[in-house]
């Protein structure tokens, strides 16, 4: 009896090929839904590789060597055209980590760099460089030829993709409360308090926030929760560095950044927000009329868990409940909660009844001592700090076993939903 054949799927996000008898469980390259996913016949594909070398001239030799690296269409094929030192090349145009334009990026030595993330292959063997993301991987060549001051390129791959077998970043991998591998219904909740004011760690100085933070967790104890402590001050990690800015698709869950950095601590708070909390309860000072500069740090960052929603109908984190603490000694209280609830909001989160808490002294209070002293000693705002842990609790417990948005969200409304931007062009 011959053996039964190992099926192949497609992610439709970002081109990486799988093998199994169903979709994984998110892609092991972009962190795509298993929804996203489509068969993949192997067979076909290289049936289609197959057809003898059909040349398609591309254009002057003369004119196309005055560019290292070029993205040229051979009939349906998007090809890097590479030029070094005279001899042309030419290898896929799709990058083997998300798919990324690899003819829209330069050359280094003999390898082409992605513009997306970096990876980086040699621009006439297709394979990646030693050392780098993408070693073991490979992208398909095409074969070249100069005639009569023309450069001709066969849309015929000479060799095949190869994508080397990683294992998947942890993050990739998300247990709910109640499903397998995650926290039973019945254990502790999970709250995480997230400071995000700037201090030098080594001669700390007295937050009100913090201090309305540590009121809020000490109350969660109290209530038989598990709590976590993330303070930002504390953390190194690089601001967001745009990759969403060169395409919707560059922007990847895990973070780009956190899977090319190891060293880079946004990790730890993707995993209290995304996988380890149940409940968030995030703090900010008032800068100038704003939240703090760490909050706006993080939540740049965090667009990488918003834009899962956007390209691949991924809710990473419907079931979460986020409060709120905003404190300052200037005021404009409301245009900061404006701000996080909207943020929170459009990330799929569920919110308490009275989701913040907040105190400022106004414009006029310069005395920040008594700001201090006032926080320090007022019963009311640490009851208050308590009141909203209260609300998250009771808000999550309301909420488990309940489904919420499971299905596809109808993106009309909603960001990036493209209803009339087609139209727009």
């Amino acid at each position: 009896m011959a053996a039964a054949t190992e099926r192949a799927w497609c992610c439709t996000v970002c081109g990486h090929v799988y093998r199994g008898d169903a979709p994984p469980e998110c892609c092991p390259s972009c962190g795509a839904a298993p929804t996203e996913f489509e068969p993949y016949d192997e067979a076909q594909e290289s049936a289609a590789a197959a057809p003898a070398i059909e040349w398609q001239d591309v254009g002057a030799a003369e004119e196309l060597a005055r560019q290292p690296v070029q993205e040229i269409e051979v009939g349906h094929t998007t090809i890097a055209l590479v030029c070094r030192d005279g001899q042309f090349s030419a290898i896929s145009g799709k990058c083997n980590h998300v798919g990324g334009p690899l003819g829209h990026g330069h050359l280094e030595g003999e390898h082409v760099v992605c513009p997306w993330h970096s990876w980086r292959f040699d621009g006439a063997t297709g394979e990646g460089k030693t050392g780098c993301a993408c070693e073991g991987d490979k992208v398909p060549t095409y074969a070249v030829k100069v005639e009569n001051g023309r450069v001709l390129v066969s849309a015929a791959e000479a060799t095949p993709r190869v994508h080397k077998p990683r294992t998947p970043h942890p993050l990739t991998k998300i247990a709910l409360r109640g499903q397998p591998g995650g926290p039973a219904v019945t254990d502790p909740l999970r709250v995480v308090g997230i400071s995000t004011t700037n201090m030098d760690v080594s001669n700390p100085r007295y937050s009100t926030s913090d201090r309305l933070l540590n009121e809020a967790l000490g109350r969660a104890r109290d209530c038989g929760a598990e709590t976590r402590l993330v303070r930002l001050a504390e953390l190194q990690f690089r601001a967001c560095e745009g990759y969403y800015s060169k395409s919707s698709r560059a922007c990847i869950w895990p973070c780009s950044i956190t899977q090319m950095d190891p060293a880079d601590q946004m990790q730890v708070v993707y995993d209290a927000f995304v996988r380890w909390g149940d409940i968030v309860i995030v703090a900010t000072p008032i800068r100038w009329g704003q939240a703090s500069s760490l909050y706006y740090k993080m939540v740049e960052r965090m667009n990488c868990i918003q834009n899962q929603e956007t390209i691949a109908n991924r809710h990473l984190m419907r079931t979460k409940v986020v409060g709120l603490i905003i404190t300052g000694g200037q005021d404009n209280i409301q245009a900061v909660a404006g701000q996080m609830l909207t943020f929170f909001g459009e990330l799929g989160c569920q919110f308490p009844q009275y989701p913040f808490i907040a105190h400022s002294r106004g414009w006029s209070a310069e005395d920040m001592e008594n700001n201090v002293r006032y926080v320090e000693e007022s019963k009311d705002l640490h009851e208050a700090a308590a009141g909203l842990v209260d609300r998250c609790l009771d808000t999550c417990r309301a909420l488990l076993g309940v489904s919420i948005g499971a299905g596809h969200v109808p993106r009309g409304g909603r960001k990036a939903h493209e209803l009339d931007v087609h139209a727009q062009i």
